[in-house]
């Protein structure tokens, strides 16, 4: 690749398809760096860099495209002639996925391979593809413009535009540290200059320009543009070795969310950095009654009626309705409970400590009557034990344990939160499919598709049917005897995916049951994870 060709959306495939073949943390990294030198025009840089990290749109910006898989599934089949029961189903649960084989197909088909003429399209021109699908309405519109766009496509390009536009993982092992660390290299800087940036400006795409520019320090936190959440991951209780240095909440059983406010003008934030402030008035009008300066809080939406917060399923209902009543409103009154500053006042909290920013927290919740967390130290395991319990009587999730000493970041780099809950309930599974990381083959088996048996049913033609994924709950250890016991009883393969006879049985447990119709067990489960 050189500079005349590294604007073309071809190229960025190509990487990202050596990334994806590359196992190296630093060998990603240095083809990322690499890339990222070559784009001259500070446009295509924002957009490579968006297109690796975030996907079609900026992850501030609130834009979606709406296209579900069999809508692209079912259009590729009929451009490649086939029929989408018969040989596209078939061929995806093969390959595992549908991105997977719609590439194959486009390059392997006669009659796909006759239609299409690559058009080597830029950057611009892909980035404005991805706008006329975000405006379409109809499910033919969108299969029109998608048609236009992979005609000029290769197939290694039609996976990753379908990918990007998915807004999730490229499933390359490309993590945002990776992309940051690459930008710092490309550009003269350090990380954590990178990750600061990235996270005040929520934009990996504008931290990459400011850094080509040498212009990180103009970079500021815009108020009324939500910022990537601070995570936590999931424990055991008994994994966490010193006590001391971690206060425990109870994890409220409501919805996760980001409160903007200066003076009357309030905006909410879901986790995904959608805007839902006309969901809930009610926190609006609150909220904006209490004339607080730029203020940015982290914490949970919670049903709260007679005094008690009702479980998160009055909250789905509330939130699954097209119009909001002023009804549903009344019936089903919501609170925000916040936990955490992210700024305040002209002055952002990032960087400091936890306990610093729970004391300015407690001092606005004193001053405006802002309802927060319970906050407390803890000792030993058997204190924790009767918080948890405490909290499940209270109607919370669980608990979380926060570092005393952590800065607000997003991601979970140092797992300086750490969520206990309780399951929902658990299943006896069967291990059906074990899928190699980042989709090499031969590598480690880390992500599993686990079923159940259905061979009493009638409605069903399969001894098992997936019913989730998982890869979560197994230590390191148990991983690797997981891996020896796979390669015992290898039923088929499917590139990087095998297929298994039904023969480990894994207990698995979920925190909650979701109606899915596009599934062939009709649900799926939230959260699966390998019982402890």
């Amino acid at each position: 690749m050189h500079n005349l060709t590294a604007h073309t959306f071809l190229a960025l495939a190509e990487v990202a398809q050596s990334i994806s073949e590359s196992r190296e943390r630093n060998a990603k990294i240095e083809l990322c760096t690499h890339y990222f030198q070559l784009l001259d025009s500070e446009n295509d840089l924002q957009l490579a860099a968006q297109y690796l990290g975030e996907g079609a749109f900026p992850g501030v910006s609130g834009k979606r495209i709406s296209l579900g898989s069999r809508t692209y599934s079912t259009l590729a089949a009929e451009m490649c002639e086939i029929d989408y029961e018969e040989v596209f189903k078939p061929s995806k649960k093969a390959l595992g996925n549908a991105t997977e084989t719609i590439e194959k197909l486009w390059a392997n088909v006669p009659e796909a391979q006759a239609k299409w003429s690559a058009k080597n399209l830029s950057l611009m021109t892909v980035s404005d593809l991805y706008k006329e699908l975000q405006a379409a309405s109809t499910r033919i519109e969108k299969q029109r413009i998608l048609a236009k766009a992979w005609l000029q496509m290769t197939p290694l390009e039609v996976k990753y535009f379908l990918r990007i536009m998915g807004r999730s993982s490229l499933r390359i092992g490309l993590k945002p540290e990776i992309i940051e660390s690459a930008i710092a290299e490309a550009f003269g800087h350090r990380a954590a200059e990178i990750h600061y940036v990235h996270m005040i400006t929520g934009s990996i795409g504008e931290t990459a320009v400011l850094a080509k520019n040498n212009r990180l320090d103009k970079a500021c936190f815009t108020l009324f543009q939500p910022i990537p959440f601070m995570l936590t991951s999931a424990v055991q209780s008994k994994t966490v070795e010193d006590y001391s240095l971690f206060v425990v909440e109870e994890k409220l059983d409501g919805m996760r969310c980001q409160l903007h406010v200066l003076g009357e003008k309030v905006k909410i934030y879901s986790r995904d950095l959608s805007d839902i402030t006309s969901s809930f008035p009610e926190i609006v009008d609150t909220f904006s009654k209490k004339k607080l300066p730029k203020t940015v809080l982290d914490g949970e939406i919670c049903i709260f009626k007679d005094h008690k917060i009702l479980p998160s399923q009055f909250l789905q209902k509330r939130i699954g309705q097209k119009k909001l009543s002023n009804k549903s409103v009344k019936e089903l009154p919501a609170i925000f409970i916040a936990f955490d500053v992210i700024h305040y006042n002209g002055d952002s909290q990032f960087g400091r400590q936890l306990l610093e920013r729970r004391a300015l927290l407690l001092k606005l919740a004193e001053q405006y009557n802002i309802p927060v967390t319970t906050q407390q130290d803890f000792k030993h395991q058997e204190h924790i034990e009767t918080l948890f319990n405490r909290a499940l009587a209270h109607g919370s999730d669980g608990l979380i344990l926060k570092h005393k000493e952590s800065n607000y970041e997003y991601g979970q780099l140092k797992r300086p939160w750490l969520k206990i809950k309780k399951p929902l309930d658990y299943l006896i599974t069967i291990l059906m499919y074990a899928h190699a990381k980042n989709r090499k083959r031969g590598g480690s088996y880390s992500h599993y598709t686990l079923g159940v048996s259905v061979q009493n049913d009638e409605r069903f033609e399969e001894e098992f049917i997936p019913i989730a994924k998982a890869f979560e709950g197994f230590t390191h250890n148990e991983l690797e005897r997981m891996n020896e016991r796979i390669k015992e009883i290898v039923a088929e393969k499917y590139g990087p995916t095998l297929g298994l006879y039904p023969e480990i049985v894994i207990e698995l447990e979920f925190d909650d049951i979701q109606v899915n119709k596009r599934t062939k067990a009709n649900y799926t489960l939230r959260s699966p994870r390998f019982k402890a």
